[in-house]
């Protein structure tokens, strides 16, 4: 039965018609209308070499094609690139079956947790089944309808496996509701039956006419701006935790505005860093676990606290130890109903620039005051640390090389206006959280949701793809490098400028630290050539590599920076290069910032007769007592 008997049609490949579809598809948000999908990354295999790249080549004039060197590789940049967008606009992932399609499921589980929309394509087996198990499929023994492309469904908000080349027709729109959705939105995956993607259907041509797909700004209930209001009445101590969400909603103007007005501090989380640009005196910095110890003091006396567009991970509320006032009450502002009930908040399911303009004009009209001895304690801690910062961090103390506290010290001052500074896992986003200045238009991308190592090169590719002006650059430790380099070829073959700054202290030295903290001895966390006399691998030296030489290897300009003066002169020097550069900076490998105070939930040792990793154990058991059910 043919549904679309009175529609002119055109008859076109399954992978044509995606193709096509997905250069008609637009976003519209605040009245800016922009193409949704724009580009699209792939390597060829089995499936669709055959299917989707000759789509691109005979349909995808609109659909610019970028080639990465590892699958996992492009779904961060595809990830980064729409982060940087604010989730108006993503790309599209193509791979083939098998360990093609599996190695995008990192990826697509930090685009996911991130809350970042971008649109996977793998190839999947044969949908005739004319061929019998194929190769690099998974031939389970249960059921012949699985695949290894199953394995997205865990880590996608949207799965679905074509099998007829007109499921798209259902399948595809649907598809761009979850990706345009702020509340749902996060990896969305379509499995491509490897003999579907080429065969051919008489689509209705409607199909291929130009869709808008308005975002829209949810309003709050006013219920819930009254009850949050009834709050802050109540407050003496009140507290923001700023998530991503205020950058999604482009709200930096109205928290800065509600925060001052009424005397609130504010902690941001790591994707909500920078969501007060002003250098306002209410901006405490990083909070939780990794955060700053101002916010982290603020936070133990806080009466009432609002969320603002953060999913409150553990890292941020303290595994549910940060906040330790016996009243505290939580508000939650959140486009997703499931983040807005977290920690038995008063829900407020709605956009946040909307949220706290009502907020604050409610507040005026209830006559709200700040608490002057609230906001002087806020400001005192602020500036204790700002002290500190200067006068213990961003310092090299003799004998020694240069810190990562000290090397972002330079980085702060070097940055100017436009530019992005990115970074993902290990000891650097924990730091950025601290020490970063956001003020002067400059911008930190931290991927900590998924704390995925390997996204940080592949997604300031991404980010420089939106046709930012400024210099991007990438904060990264070696061993985080050494997990997807080659992705600078890529930054080469598509002239993307990006600086990497690579912190090298030969080792996985964040889970290095965290491993000698719980318990109390080092195993497999640094580079270290194998002893020869104990056969120990973490008794031998550390191994030597040339990362300049590496850099240069690849096309890519690089220096070797050991001071503070040779890392400004480097960053000045990359400036003024037209492609990617690398900076090389050998980093004290032990010396961290101070730490903000809040406890973390980390199981030891419950049975041990080491009496080094049973001291650490009960000292670290001694902070559970602050972790509180909230409800």
């Amino acid at each position: 039965m043919d549904f679309y008997s009175s529609e002119k049609k055109e008859r076109l490949t399954l992978s044509q018609a995606l193709v096509k579809f997905l250069q008609a598809q637009y976003s519209e948000y605040d009245g800016q209308e922009q193409r949704f999908i724009q580009g699209i990354w792939g390597i060829f295999g089995h499936g669709n070499v055959s299917g989707m790249s000759q789509a691109l080549v005979e349909c995808g004039a609109d659909l610019p094609y970028h080639q990465p060197k590892n699958e996992q590789s492009m779904v961060h940049a595809a990830t980064g690139f729409a982060r940087a967008m604010r989730r108006k606009a993503t790309m599209a992932c193509t791979t083939s079956i098998g360990p093609g399609a599996t190695n995008m499921i990192t990826g697509a589980a930090t685009a996911t947790i991130c809350r970042i929309p971008v649109l996977l394509l793998p190839s999947d087996y044969y949908a005739s089944r004319y061929q019998g198990k194929v190769l690099q499929d998974i031939d389970h023994l249960t059921s012949d309808d699985m695949s290894v492309t199953d394995t997205f469904r865990v880590v996608s908000r949207f799965y679905d496996r074509i099998t007829r080349p007109e499921q798209i027709l259902a399948s595809l729109p649907e598809a761009m509701r979850i990706l345009t959705s702020p509340s749902d939105t996060g990896a969305v995956t379509i499995a491509l039956s490897q003999d579907i993607q080429g065969y051919a259907y008489d689509y209705p041509v409607s199909f291929f006419r130009k869709k808008v797909w308005r975002i829209e700004r949810q309003h709050p209930n006013p219920d819930r701006i009254r009850e949050t209001i009834e709050l802050l009445k109540s407050a003496k101590k009140p507290y923001i935790i700023a998530g991503g969400g205020i950058h999604y909603s482009e709200a930096w103007d109205e928290l800065a505005e509600f925060a001052e007005r009424f005397g609130i501090p504010v902690g941001e989380t790591h994707a909500g860093r920078g969501a007060i640009k002003n250098g306002s005196h209410m901006l405490l910095g990083g909070t939780g676990h990794l955060g700053t110890p101002s916010a982290g003091r603020i936070a133990v006396e806080a009466d009432l606290v609002i969320c603002i567009g953060t999913r409150l991970h553990d890292f941020v509320t303290g595994s549910n130890s940060a906040f330790e006032n016996p009243d505290v009450k939580f508000v939650c502002i959140n486009v997703n109903g499931r983040d807005a009930y977290k920690l038995g908040a008063l829900p407020v399911t709605a956009d946040a620039r909307i949220a706290l303009r009502q907020l604050s004009q409610a507040a005026s009209e209830a006559g709200l005051k700040p608490n002057t001895e609230w906001v002087s304690k806020a400001k005192q801690l602020r500036e204790g640390w700002e002290h500190t910062k200067r006068s213990e961090v961003f310092v090299t103390p003799v004998g020694e090389k240069i810190s990562q506290g000290h090397l972002i010290g330079v980085i702060n001052k070097e940055m100017r206006s436009g530019d992005t500074l990115l970074a993902a896992a290990g000891t650097v986003p924990s730091d950025l959280t601290k020490l970063f200045d956001v003020n002067g238009g400059k911008t930190v991308h931290i991927e900590f949701g998924n704390s995925c190592m390997g996204y940080d090169i592949p997604a300031a590719i991404g980010v420089k793809l939106t046709g930012t002006t400024g210099e991007v650059l990438v904060l990264m430790g070696d061993g985080n490098y050494q997990m997807h380099p080659l992705e600078l070829i890529t930054a080469v073959q598509e002239r993307t400028k990006i600086t990497v700054i690579l912190n090298v202290n030969n080792g996985y030295q964040s889970i290095h630290g965290h491993q000698k903290a719980l318990v109390g001895h080092s195993l497999g966390n640094e580079f270290k050539v194998r002893d020869q006399d104990s056969g120990l691998l973490d008794k031998g030296s550390f191994v030597e590599v040339d990362y300049v030489k590496n850099a240069e290897s690849l096309g890519v300009k690089a220096w070797l920076a050991t001071d503070e003066e040779e890392v400004r002169s480097a960053l000045r020097a990359a400036r003024e290069e037209q492609g990617p550069c690398m900076i090389v900076v050998p980093t004290e490998r032990y010396r961290f910032p101070p730490g903000s105070g809040v406890w973390w939930d980390v199981v030891g040792a419950e049975v041990t007769s080491d009496t080094k990793t049973r001291a650490l154990v009960e000292q670290r058991e001694a902070g559970r007592v602050k972790q509180r059910y909230y409800y």
